[in-house]
Protein backbone atom coordinates (compact mmCIF):
# COMPACT_ATOMS: atom_id res chain seq x y z
CA UNK A 1 0.00 0.00 0.00
CA UNK A 2 1.43 3.19 -1.18
CA UNK A 3 1.73 5.69 1.71
CA UNK A 4 0.07 9.22 -0.03
CA UNK A 5 2.14 11.47 2.55
CA UNK A 6 5.31 9.87 2.10
CA UNK A 7 5.32 10.56 -1.45
CA UNK A 8 3.91 14.22 -1.50
CA UNK A 9 6.11 14.74 0.86
CA UNK A 10 9.10 13.27 -1.49
CA UNK A 11 7.69 15.58 -4.36
CA UNK A 12 7.76 18.28 -2.45
CA UNK A 13 11.35 17.57 -1.97
CA UNK A 14 12.11 17.11 -5.18
CA UNK A 15 10.46 20.16 -6.46
CA UNK A 16 12.16 22.28 -4.26
CA UNK A 17 15.45 21.60 -4.94
CA UNK A 18 15.17 20.99 -9.17
CA UNK A 19 13.58 25.20 -8.48
CA UNK A 20 16.67 25.90 -6.20
CA UNK A 21 19.07 24.71 -8.68
CA UNK A 22 16.97 26.47 -11.72
CA UNK A 23 17.08 29.70 -9.78
CA UNK A 24 18.08 32.50 -11.81
CA UNK A 25 21.59 33.93 -9.92
CA UNK A 26 20.75 38.38 -9.74
CA UNK A 27 23.09 41.28 -9.00
CA UNK A 28 21.98 41.08 -5.91
CA UNK A 29 22.53 37.43 -4.66
CA UNK A 30 26.12 39.05 -6.52
CA UNK A 31 25.92 41.87 -3.64
CA UNK A 32 25.21 40.29 -0.96
CA UNK A 33 27.56 37.63 -1.76
CA UNK A 34 30.59 40.10 -2.60
CA UNK A 35 29.25 42.59 0.07
CA UNK A 36 28.82 45.55 -2.64
CA UNK A 37 25.82 47.59 -3.29
CA UNK A 38 23.56 46.04 -6.57
CA UNK A 39 24.31 49.60 -8.39
CA UNK A 40 28.40 49.10 -7.89
CA UNK A 41 27.70 45.12 -9.33
CA UNK A 42 25.55 46.47 -12.07
CA UNK A 43 28.44 49.23 -13.30
CA UNK A 44 31.23 46.34 -13.04
CA UNK A 45 29.35 43.66 -14.91
CA UNK A 46 29.30 46.63 -17.98
CA UNK A 47 32.76 48.04 -17.49
CA UNK A 48 31.83 51.07 -15.99
CA UNK A 49 34.77 53.60 -16.05
CA UNK A 50 33.65 54.67 -12.51
CA UNK A 51 34.43 51.16 -10.91
CA UNK A 52 38.56 49.92 -10.48
CA UNK A 53 39.93 47.56 -12.28
CA UNK A 54 40.12 45.16 -9.10
CA UNK A 55 36.89 45.54 -8.08
CA UNK A 56 35.52 44.96 -11.82
CA UNK A 57 37.83 41.56 -12.51
CA UNK A 58 36.76 40.41 -8.92
CA UNK A 59 32.97 41.09 -9.26
CA UNK A 60 32.80 39.34 -13.27
CA UNK A 61 34.74 36.32 -12.16
CA UNK A 62 32.11 35.67 -9.39
CA UNK A 63 29.58 36.53 -11.28
CA UNK A 64 31.18 33.84 -13.97
CA UNK A 65 31.51 31.14 -10.82
CA UNK A 66 28.32 31.83 -9.56
CA UNK A 67 26.04 31.21 -13.52
CA UNK A 68 25.32 34.65 -13.37
CA UNK A 69 23.68 35.63 -17.24
CA UNK A 70 22.42 38.57 -17.70
CA UNK A 71 18.93 39.19 -17.97
CA UNK A 72 18.41 40.88 -21.45
CA UNK A 73 14.73 40.73 -21.52
CA UNK A 74 14.98 43.04 -18.79
CA UNK A 75 17.79 45.11 -20.09
CA UNK A 76 15.96 45.91 -22.92
CA UNK A 77 12.87 47.00 -20.75
CA UNK A 78 14.73 49.15 -18.50
CA UNK A 79 16.29 50.65 -22.04
CA UNK A 80 13.10 51.29 -23.33
CA UNK A 81 12.09 53.53 -21.20
CA UNK A 82 8.83 55.61 -21.50
CA UNK A 83 9.36 59.88 -22.29
CA UNK A 84 7.32 60.35 -18.65
CA UNK A 85 9.01 61.66 -15.56
CA UNK A 86 8.10 61.11 -12.49
CA UNK A 87 6.85 63.44 -10.09
CA UNK A 88 6.41 62.77 -6.26
CA UNK A 89 5.19 65.65 -4.05
CA UNK A 90 3.34 65.68 -0.48
CA UNK A 91 0.60 67.56 -1.31
CA UNK A 92 -0.80 69.07 -4.54
CA UNK A 93 -3.21 71.73 -3.32
CA UNK A 94 -0.39 74.03 -1.87
CA UNK A 95 0.30 76.97 -4.14
CA UNK A 96 3.94 76.54 -4.32
CA UNK A 97 3.66 72.64 -5.06
CA UNK A 98 1.09 73.06 -7.91
CA UNK A 99 3.43 75.89 -9.42
CA UNK A 100 6.22 73.36 -9.08
CA UNK A 101 4.35 71.42 -10.92
CA UNK A 102 3.35 73.49 -13.97
CA UNK A 103 7.09 74.51 -14.28
CA UNK A 104 7.44 70.52 -14.69
CA UNK A 105 4.93 69.78 -17.17
CA UNK A 106 5.88 73.55 -19.17
CA UNK A 107 9.46 72.22 -19.39
CA UNK A 108 8.63 68.61 -20.19
CA UNK A 109 6.01 69.01 -22.78
CA UNK A 110 8.35 71.36 -24.79
CA UNK A 111 11.19 68.25 -24.80
CA UNK A 112 7.80 65.70 -25.79
CA UNK A 113 7.61 64.19 -22.71
CA UNK A 114 4.46 63.61 -20.32
CA UNK A 115 4.32 63.40 -16.58
CA UNK A 116 2.86 61.26 -13.99
CA UNK A 117 2.00 62.77 -10.85
CA UNK A 118 1.98 61.44 -7.43
CA UNK A 119 0.96 63.31 -3.93
CA UNK A 120 1.59 61.75 -0.42
CA UNK A 121 -0.19 63.90 2.04
CA UNK A 122 3.14 63.67 3.55
CA UNK A 123 2.67 60.22 4.67
CA UNK A 124 6.06 58.12 4.34
CA UNK A 125 4.11 54.51 3.99
CA UNK A 126 2.46 56.48 1.13
CA UNK A 127 5.89 57.90 -0.31
CA UNK A 128 7.06 54.12 -0.74
CA UNK A 129 4.35 53.00 -2.47
CA UNK A 130 4.06 55.90 -5.05
CA UNK A 131 7.80 55.25 -5.50
CA UNK A 132 7.35 51.92 -6.48
CA UNK A 133 4.22 52.56 -8.57
CA UNK A 134 6.79 54.87 -10.17
CA UNK A 135 9.36 52.48 -10.89
CA UNK A 136 6.86 49.99 -12.50
CA UNK A 137 6.05 52.49 -14.71
CA UNK A 138 9.82 52.56 -16.48
CA UNK A 139 9.37 56.30 -16.30
CA UNK A 140 12.74 58.11 -17.44
CA UNK A 141 13.70 60.50 -14.44
CA UNK A 142 12.00 61.44 -10.97
CA UNK A 143 11.67 64.77 -9.42
CA UNK A 144 10.78 64.48 -5.81
CA UNK A 145 9.88 67.04 -3.34
CA UNK A 146 9.97 65.11 0.29
CA UNK A 147 6.88 64.07 2.37
CA UNK A 148 7.18 65.37 6.07
CA UNK A 149 7.28 62.15 7.89
CA UNK A 150 10.35 61.22 5.10
CA UNK A 151 13.34 60.19 7.07
CA UNK A 152 14.35 56.77 5.33
CA UNK A 153 15.12 57.44 1.97
CA UNK A 154 16.14 53.66 0.79
CA UNK A 155 12.84 53.83 -1.39
CA UNK A 156 15.10 55.66 -3.27
CA UNK A 157 17.88 53.41 -4.28
CA UNK A 158 15.35 51.19 -6.83
CA UNK A 159 15.60 54.01 -9.14
CA UNK A 160 19.70 54.40 -8.68
CA UNK A 161 20.05 51.09 -8.84
CA UNK A 162 18.95 51.29 -12.78
CA UNK A 163 20.65 54.41 -13.67
CA UNK A 164 17.16 56.32 -13.06
CA UNK A 165 18.26 59.77 -12.20
CA UNK A 166 16.45 61.67 -9.61
CA UNK A 167 15.78 65.41 -8.57
CA UNK A 168 15.25 66.54 -5.05
CA UNK A 169 13.07 70.01 -5.48
CA UNK A 170 13.14 72.30 -2.48
CA UNK A 171 12.83 69.30 0.44
CA UNK A 172 16.05 67.46 -0.37
CA UNK A 173 17.95 64.58 1.70
CA UNK A 174 21.15 65.42 2.77
CA UNK A 175 22.33 61.90 2.83
CA UNK A 176 21.18 60.25 -0.91
CA UNK A 177 23.51 61.57 -3.71
CA UNK A 178 21.65 63.32 -6.42
CA UNK A 179 20.62 66.25 -8.33
CA UNK A 180 19.53 69.02 -6.13
CA UNK A 181 17.19 72.45 -7.20
CA UNK A 182 17.11 74.31 -3.71
CA UNK A 183 17.21 77.69 -2.33
CA UNK A 184 19.72 79.67 0.46
CA UNK A 185 16.86 78.81 3.52
CA UNK A 186 19.13 79.41 6.10
CA UNK A 187 19.70 82.77 4.30
CA UNK A 188 16.22 83.41 3.73
CA UNK A 189 15.35 82.58 7.46
CA UNK A 190 17.76 85.15 8.98
CA UNK A 191 16.97 87.63 6.40
CA UNK A 192 13.08 87.59 7.31
CA UNK A 193 14.13 87.58 11.15
CA UNK A 194 16.23 90.50 10.51
CA UNK A 195 13.73 92.39 8.60
CA UNK A 196 11.43 92.11 11.73
CA UNK A 197 13.81 93.11 14.48
CA UNK A 198 14.67 96.35 11.88
CA UNK A 199 11.49 97.12 12.41
CA UNK A 200 11.60 97.18 15.63
CA UNK A 201 10.48 93.79 17.01
CA UNK A 202 12.17 92.28 20.04
CA UNK A 203 10.15 89.37 21.08
CA UNK A 204 10.02 87.01 17.61
CA UNK A 205 8.16 83.92 17.45
CA UNK A 206 9.12 81.33 15.13
CA UNK A 207 6.92 78.72 13.46
CA UNK A 208 8.99 75.88 12.52
CA UNK A 209 8.58 73.03 10.30
CA UNK A 210 9.48 69.59 10.43
CA UNK A 211 13.13 69.71 11.90
CA UNK A 212 14.82 66.43 10.32
CA UNK A 213 13.74 68.11 6.65
CA UNK A 214 16.50 70.39 5.11
CA UNK A 215 13.94 73.64 4.48
CA UNK A 216 12.61 74.04 7.64
CA UNK A 217 15.95 73.26 9.41
CA UNK A 218 17.50 76.23 7.58
CA UNK A 219 15.12 78.30 8.17
CA UNK A 220 14.99 78.21 11.92
CA UNK A 221 18.75 78.27 12.34
CA UNK A 222 18.96 81.36 10.04
CA UNK A 223 16.37 82.57 12.54
CA UNK A 224 18.67 81.62 15.85
CA UNK A 225 21.49 83.47 14.47
CA UNK A 226 19.75 86.58 13.57
CA UNK A 227 18.55 87.06 16.48
CA UNK A 228 21.91 85.90 18.41
CA UNK A 229 23.93 88.31 16.09
CA UNK A 230 21.33 91.32 17.39
CA UNK A 231 22.42 90.49 21.10
CA UNK A 232 18.64 89.10 21.59
CA UNK A 233 18.13 86.55 24.00
CA UNK A 234 16.34 83.21 22.46
CA UNK A 235 13.64 82.03 24.05
CA UNK A 236 12.75 78.10 23.56
CA UNK A 237 9.09 79.20 24.45
CA UNK A 238 8.50 81.37 21.63
CA UNK A 239 9.52 78.37 19.04
CA UNK A 240 6.52 76.73 17.76
CA UNK A 241 6.97 72.99 16.12
CA UNK A 242 4.21 72.71 13.75
CA UNK A 243 3.85 69.16 11.87
CA UNK A 244 2.02 69.73 8.87
CA UNK A 245 2.05 74.17 8.95
CA UNK A 246 -1.26 74.13 8.23
CA UNK A 247 -4.17 76.93 8.99
CA UNK A 248 -5.29 74.91 12.13
CA UNK A 249 -1.67 74.77 13.27
CA UNK A 250 -0.84 77.92 12.84
CA UNK A 251 -4.19 79.19 14.53
CA UNK A 252 -3.42 77.51 17.16
CA UNK A 253 -0.06 78.45 17.85
CA UNK A 254 -0.92 82.12 17.46
CA UNK A 255 -3.73 81.55 20.53
CA UNK A 256 -1.13 79.68 22.68
CA UNK A 257 1.66 83.16 21.82
CA UNK A 258 -1.19 85.73 22.51
CA UNK A 259 -2.14 84.29 25.96
CA UNK A 260 0.98 84.23 27.85
CA UNK A 261 1.98 86.93 30.21
CA UNK A 262 4.59 87.91 27.71
CA UNK A 263 3.68 87.67 24.35
CA UNK A 264 5.93 88.29 21.09
CA UNK A 265 5.24 91.37 19.21
CA UNK A 266 6.81 89.64 15.74
CA UNK A 267 6.10 85.99 13.98
CA UNK A 268 8.69 85.02 11.02
CA UNK A 269 6.45 81.60 9.88
CA UNK A 270 8.52 79.06 7.84
CA UNK A 271 4.85 78.96 5.40
CA UNK A 272 2.47 81.72 4.10
CA UNK A 273 -0.25 79.27 5.16
CA UNK A 274 0.71 79.35 8.95
CA UNK A 275 1.30 82.86 9.29
CA UNK A 276 -1.96 83.63 7.56
CA UNK A 277 -3.64 81.96 10.06
CA UNK A 278 -1.76 84.03 12.91
CA UNK A 279 -2.66 87.41 11.20
CA UNK A 280 -6.62 86.24 11.41
CA UNK A 281 -6.37 84.85 14.51
CA UNK A 282 -4.50 87.90 16.17
CA UNK A 283 -7.02 90.58 14.47
CA UNK A 284 -9.90 88.18 16.00
CA UNK A 285 -8.35 88.93 19.44
CA UNK A 286 -7.86 92.91 18.82
CA UNK A 287 -4.48 92.81 18.22
CA UNK A 288 -3.52 95.69 15.41
CA UNK A 289 -1.14 94.36 12.63
CA UNK A 290 1.72 95.31 12.90
CA UNK A 291 1.96 97.72 15.14
CA UNK A 292 1.31 95.24 18.36
CA UNK A 293 2.40 92.31 16.22
CA UNK A 294 4.81 92.01 12.88
CA UNK A 295 4.21 88.89 10.90
CA UNK A 296 6.04 87.65 8.01
CA UNK A 297 5.81 84.48 6.46
CA UNK A 298 7.86 81.96 3.18
CA UNK A 299 6.85 81.42 -0.30
CA UNK A 300 4.70 84.01 -1.45
CA UNK A 301 1.46 82.63 -2.07
CA UNK A 302 -1.64 84.01 -3.36
CA UNK A 303 -3.38 84.15 -0.56
CA UNK A 304 -0.28 86.52 0.99
CA UNK A 305 -1.61 89.64 -0.90
CA UNK A 306 -5.05 88.87 0.08
CA UNK A 307 -5.20 88.81 3.50
CA UNK A 308 -5.54 92.11 5.17
CA UNK A 309 -3.20 93.42 5.87
CA UNK A 310 -1.27 92.20 3.04
CA UNK A 311 1.44 89.83 4.28
CA UNK A 312 5.29 90.38 4.51
CA UNK A 313 6.86 86.93 2.76
CA UNK A 314 9.87 85.71 1.32
CA UNK A 315 9.93 84.92 -2.48
CA UNK A 316 10.11 80.96 -3.30
CA UNK A 317 11.43 80.68 -7.21
CA UNK A 318 8.73 77.32 -7.67
CA UNK A 319 7.95 77.96 -11.53
CA UNK A 320 11.78 78.09 -11.77
CA UNK A 321 12.58 75.38 -9.79
CA UNK A 322 10.49 73.09 -11.65
CA UNK A 323 11.82 73.82 -14.96
CA UNK A 324 15.22 73.16 -13.76
CA UNK A 325 14.06 69.82 -12.30
CA UNK A 326 13.14 68.86 -15.67
CA UNK A 327 15.84 70.36 -17.68
CA UNK A 328 18.36 67.94 -15.19
CA UNK A 329 16.13 64.77 -15.99
CA UNK A 330 16.69 65.43 -20.07
CA UNK A 331 20.40 66.49 -19.80
CA UNK A 332 20.90 63.45 -17.79
CA UNK A 333 19.71 61.27 -20.41
CA UNK A 334 21.48 63.07 -23.09
CA UNK A 335 24.96 62.87 -21.62
CA UNK A 336 24.41 59.22 -20.56
CA UNK A 337 25.59 60.20 -16.76
CA UNK A 338 25.51 58.04 -13.65
CA UNK A 339 22.37 57.89 -11.50
CA UNK A 340 23.79 58.59 -7.91
CA UNK A 341 25.78 62.29 -9.26
CA UNK A 342 25.82 64.89 -6.32
CA UNK A 343 24.72 68.06 -8.26
CA UNK A 344 23.09 71.24 -6.08
CA UNK A 345 21.75 73.83 -7.79
CA UNK A 346 20.43 77.01 -5.86
CA UNK A 347 18.27 79.79 -6.44
CA UNK A 348 18.30 83.29 -4.96
CA UNK A 349 15.07 84.23 -3.19
CA UNK A 350 14.33 87.90 -1.69
CA UNK A 351 12.05 89.37 1.08
CA UNK A 352 8.71 91.10 -0.31
CA UNK A 353 7.72 93.52 2.14
CA UNK A 354 4.28 94.31 2.23
CA UNK A 355 2.22 95.75 5.33
CA UNK A 356 1.38 92.83 7.75
CA UNK A 357 5.43 93.84 8.79
CA UNK A 358 5.96 97.40 7.84
CA UNK A 359 6.46 99.75 10.81
CA UNK A 360 9.07 101.79 9.62
CA UNK A 361 7.45 104.47 6.90
CA UNK A 362 9.71 104.87 3.73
Amino acid sequence: MINTQTVNLRFSTILSLLMKKNKEVTIYDLAKKLKYSPSTVSRALNNHKSISEKATREIQATAKKMGYRPNSLAASLRNNRSKTIGIMIARINRPFVSTLISGIENAARKAGHNVLISQSNDIYENEVNNAKALYDSRICGLIVSLGMETKDTKHFQQFADQNIPIVFVDRAPDDFNSYRVIIDNYAAGYRATQHLIDQGCKRIAHFAGAQHLNVYNLRKKGYLDALRENNIPVDEELIMDLKTMSFAEGKEATRILLERDNPPDGIFSSNDTAAVSSIITAKDKGIKIPEELAVIGFNDDPISSIVDPALSTVSHPAMKMGEISTQRILDHSTRNMDADISEITMLDTEIIVRNSSKRIKD
